[in-house]
This record gives C-alpha cells, sequence and structure tokens, in this order.
C-alpha cells in the first residue's frame, strides 16, 4: 500500500491492489473513491488532520454495502478539514482544483471525491453532506451529487461533522449510476443511531409539475450564473413544469442558524475529545469554525432546536401547490486566490441554496445545467421532501439529458437514460420537438425525426411573436424561425413532434448553424423545444411571414416538392 505524494492533492490513500470481495452482484465492474472521512478496515482515516490520524478497525457500513455488491474500491481522496467548508482548498494536503479549469475551486468539502468522478478515475466516489459538500462539488464540476434522505444510507464509520444532520453523499456522471449505487448502499442500520427505515415514494412527479424556486435568487453579483438559472427554469418548463415563485427567507433563515447559532456546537462536539487536546493542529479557518461551538450552554442549544422547529413550521405552507423547489447548486463560481484571501465569506456565498436542506430534513439532487460562456459549470438542484429520492432521480435525469452535456470533464456523451430503482415508469421519457421547415412531414429531412423514434403529435401554430424567411443558399431549401417583440410577429404553421428522451441529443446535434434549438412559444401558450434563426443569418433573406408557413412558401415556388400526407 502507498500514497502518490505527486496526486495528495487528490488521492490521500491509494492501495497496491484494488479492494474488492465479490465478483457478483449489481455494482460488478464498477470502481469508486471514498472520502477521507469514511473508514476502511486496515487503512488510514485523516479527515485531512494529520494529527488526528487513525487506523480504522473496520469498514464503514456503506463502503461494506458498495464491496459486497461487487464494486472495487480504489483509494480515499482529499477533502476540507473535517468536512467544514464548501470550497476545496481548506486541506494541509493541498487544494483540489477544478476539474474544468484548474484555477478555479473545486467546491467541498467532499472536493477529491468530486474530482476523481469528474475526471473518469472511477466510476463513482462516496462525500459525505452535512451543508451542501455532497452538491456543491457536484454543481461546479459538471457531474452528479446525490444528497439522500436523512438516515436512509448508514453513517456507521464515518467522522461526524455534525452527526444529527451528516449525510453520506454519491457522486456520479450520471443520475442513473447515482440512483443505481444509492439502491445498493441504502438500509436501516441500528448501529447509526441516526439511521433510519424510510418509506421512499415510489410515483414519479409526472409529465406536469409544479417547482418553487426562490422569488428574488441572489448571485452576488454573478449575471453570467444568474443567466444560466434562468435558462435552467426555461428548460424545466420545456419538461412540463410550472414555475411558483416563492418567498426563500425562510430557508436563508435557517442556513444562517447552521453557523450563526448554538448548532455549530455540533461542529465541536463532534470532535470534542481531539479539539481539546490538539485545538493546535487544526488548520485555519476549521478551527475557529469548530471552536465557535465550545462556548454555548445546552439551553442555547435547546433554544436554537426550538428556533429550528419554529422555522421548518414556517416553511411547511411553502409547499402546498409545489412538487419540488429548484435553486442553483452554487450561486457564484470562484477562483482558488480569490477564496484564500476570503475564506470565510467567499464559503458563505457557496452554501446560500444548500445549507437548509439537512437541517429541515429534505433530500436534494445536484445535476448539471450548463456549461457557462466562460466556460465553467452550472448546476441546479432538485430540493424534495424526505423520502423523495426516487422521484428527484427521475425528474433530475430527464433535465440532465435534455442539456446535452457531456460527462464530467470527460468530453464522453451521456449514455442513455435508465429506468430508477423504486419507481415504476409507464414509458421513457420524452421531448416535445416543433419543427417549422424541412422537418415537416414528407419533407427531405423529416427522416431524421422518424428514424428516431418521433411520433407526430400535431399540427398547430407559433404564438403570434416570430417572423419566418427563406435562407438563401440552404441545401435542402430550409427557413430561419425569429422571435419578435409582440405586435410585430404573426403565426407561423408548425408540426409538434414526440421524441424519445435517450434520442434528443443526437438530433440536436445534426442541427447546423445558423439554425439552433430553443424554447419555442406555440398557440396554446406553452413552450416546446424547436428551431430559431440567428438574426445575423438574416440578412439578404426573404421575408415569407405573410404565407404563414414553410408549406405555402413552396407552393408558391415549386408546388411538386410537396409530398405529405
Amino acid at each position: 500500500m502507498v500514497q502518490d505524494p505527486d496526486r495528495s492533492a487528490l488521492w490521500l490513500f491509494q492501495p497496491l491492489k484494488p479492494v474488492q470481495t465479490t465478483e457478483d452482484g449489481p455494482l460488478c465492474g464498477l470502481t469508486f473513491a471514498v472520502k477521507d472521512n469514511i473508514d476502511v478496515a486496515g487503512w488510514p482515516t485523516t479527515a485531512a488532520c494529520p494529527a488526528f490520524a487513525y487506523t480504522a478497525p473496520a469498514h464503514a457500513g456503506v463502503v461494506q454495502k458498495l464491496l459486497d455488491a461487487g464494486a472495487s474500491l480504489h483509494g480515499k481522496t482529499n477533502l476540507d478539514q473535517f468536512a467544514c467548508g464548501l470550497n476545496g482548498t481548506r486541506s494541509p494536503y493541498g487544494a483540489v482544483p477544478n476539474a474544468i479549469n484548474p484555477l478555479y475551486v473545486s467546491g467541498g468539502s467532499s472536493s477529491g471525491s468530486a474530482y476523481v468522478v469528474a475526471t473518469g478515475q472511477v466510476h463513482f466516489a462516496l462525500g459525505t453532506d452535512t451543508a451542501g459538500s455532497g452538491r456543491v462539488p457536484a454543481g461546479l464540476n459538471n457531474i452528479v451529487g446525490l444528497k439522500p434522505s436523512r438516515g436512509l444510507i448508514s453513517a456507521r464509520g464515518v467522522v461526524p461533522a455534525a452527526q444529527a444532520v451528516d449525510c453520506v453523499s454519491i457522486f456520479a456522471t450520471t443520475v442513473a449510476r447515482a440512483a443505481q449505487v444509492l439502491a445498493a448502499s441504502l438500509g436501516h442500520d441500528a448501529a447509526d443511531p441516526y439511521s433510519r427505515a424510510l418509506s421512499l415514494a415510489s410515483a414519479p412527479f409526472g409529465a406536469h409539475f409544479r417547482f418553487g424556486l426562490p422569488a428574488s435568487p441572489e448571485f452576488f453579483g454573478d449575471g453570467v450564473a444568474r443567466t444560466a438559472f434562468d435558462e435552467a427554469v426555461q428548460r424545466l418548463k420545456d419538461l412540463g413544469g410550472e414555475a411558483v415563485p416563492i418567498d426563500f427567507s425562510v430557508f436563508s433563515a435557517c442556513a444562517d442558524m447552521l453557523y450563526g447559532s448554538a448548532l455549530v456546537a455540533q461542529r465541536y462536539e463532534a470532535i470534542r475529545s481531539f479539539f481539546d487536546a490538539h485545538e493546535a493542529e487544526v488548520m485555519e479557518p476549521v478551527r475557529s469554525i469548530v471552536g465557535a461551538g465550545r462556548p454555548y450552554s445546552a439551553a442555547d442549544l435547546v433554544a436554537a432546536q426550538t428556533r429550528l422547529a419554529a422555522l421548518a413550521q414556517q416553511a411547511e405552507p411553502l409547499w402546498r401547490g409545489i412538487d419540488l423547489m429548484v435553486v442553483p447548486t452554487a450561486p457564484t463560481h470562484h477562483t482558488i486566490e480569490r477564496m484564500r484571501a476570503d475564506p470565510v465569506v467567499l464559503n458563505r456565498q457557496l452554501g446560500a441554496y444548500t445549507n437548509f436542506v439537512n437541517l429541515l430534513d429534505y433530500a436534494a439532487l445536484s445535476v448539471p445545467s450548463s456549461i457557462r460562456p466562460d466556460g465553467l459549470p452550472f448546476g441546479i438542484t432538485l430540493i424534495g421532501r424526505c423520502g423523495s429520492d426516487w422521484q428527484l432521480a427521475e425528474l433530475g435525469q430527464r433535465y440532465h439529458h435534455a442539456t446535452g452535456l457531456t460527462q464530467g470533464a470527460t468530453g464522453l456523451p451521456l449514455p442513455e437514460p435508465q429506468p430508477i430503482a423504486g419507481l415504476t415508469l409507464a414509458a421513457p421519457p420524452r421531448v416535445r420537438v416543433a419543427v417549422v421547415g424541412a422537418h415537416l412531414s414528407g419533407m427531405p429531412l423529416n427522416g431524421q425525426l422518424t428514424e428516431r423514434g418521433a411520433t407526430l403529435l400535431s399540427r398547430t401554430h407559433t404564438a403570434p411573436v416570430y417572423r419566418l424567411y427563406a435562407l438563401p443558399g440552404t441545401t435542402p431549401p430550409k427557413p430561419g424561425l425569429l422571435r419578435v417583440v409582440p405586435g410585430e410577429g404573426e403565426r407561423i404553421e408548425i408540426e409538434v413532434w414526440d421524441m424519445p428522451l435517450s434520442e434528443y441529443g443526437s438530433f440536436v446535434a445534426l442541427v447546423p448553424a445558423p439554425l439552433s434549438i430553443g424554447s419555442l412559444l406555440i398557440a396554446d401558450g406553452s413552450s416546446v423545444q424547436g428551431f430559431l434563426c440567428e438574426p445575423l443569418a438574416l440578412q439578404g433573406a426573404a421575408d415569407i411571414t405573410h404565407l404563414g408557413g414553410w408549406r405555402a412558401y413552396l407552393a408558391t415556388t415549386e408546388p411538386t416538392r410537396l409530398a405529405f400526407p
């Protein structure tokens, strides 16, 4: 067994030979890593503090379950010391860089686990999540972070951060993989005082769902992130969602309690005996954060718990009429240099949409959403009530595959969506696509739809906010659809097709510039995915809006071309 010093910022421990106990089971063939606050028998557990290190006498409960399911363990990864931080720079073994841009933070505290998944070194990895450590690194590295309902996965053999709200979390490049690992690792463990036998919802949210989102979201001046979130909201609408703005102040107040009240005493209690004897061995700002929990009395803690219960009561009515909440996984992204210069304030920003989740006993799933114009990943988090884990996974998979993103930093395309364990789905997920020109029934490119299993849903019109142009020099001839301000457009004839979501990415890849796929408003007031055109390409193009559609235009030029049913 050796530790590779050249990779110590990522891997804190790697054995000469991976650990595998069986070559059978649902996870056979999959490799994984664990955050180094999770015990593996015979390996050191450091929690990124050398003075704290000990050799684990047994596997953590979740590690044993994964090995029994056939997965092979390849090592332990770096973290923010004692899982205290959301940025990945608080380790004596070095900062873990972002997998996409190494000048930026990876997110933490499960920084190393996210990095080795995003770069394809293992199939999945375990982290922990108290205040967002299983979600922020996922959002900042273009991967999936599944934070299960509290107590669903045993935390026996995990160095606690705040034991009453800690969760073991799962990183993967796809939702299906994360859900597969969850299915293999969940289960009640009487040796974990906070383990629970939970009944998980088995029905998906469905084709039409209502999602709450902050009425006034905060991005700390990051306009690019704000635009990315707006685009995410629109994509959810395109998938059948209805956005419901909610007052987020109760959740922000709850989040502030994690470190701004006697609840921080849980951080101190988790490592009290070590901290009292070796306080100088704990690095800043972890030392100050943990030490802040020391002066509180038992009465202070009871008062804080009562305040938290009151906030939970205030939050409850906000769930009436929504199926889930959707927030940015992280509202902005910081460089390592900037984070080190202002480690407390900037770290707090990263937790703006994560700190309250475990305190209020919710489940959460972070999924990639887009790559920003500056090249940085942007993710969103789906938040549901306790026990909504499979529901979040089903919707999260639909959303992730609608983005067309690749896996982590690997450049590999997403595989086909897979059934989510624990759910009964009537049919594989599908997406509606509106076509306006050469993809119409009987037109030259219609085969690109039919060969992907798409079926015609309706012949209808756009909302009256578009103009249609005949693009010069295109083969086969194609129109360009441009959205304009109300009052300057007309209704344009379209067809709406229903396509398997698994085929959508390959279809979009065929769309040539200056055409693109975006959100299209149709006559009934709903929106679908559809063809749009870059305004610059319309210079010299004939405006054919008055004809009402592409078929009518072709009838004025080459009537014999028409061959639709």
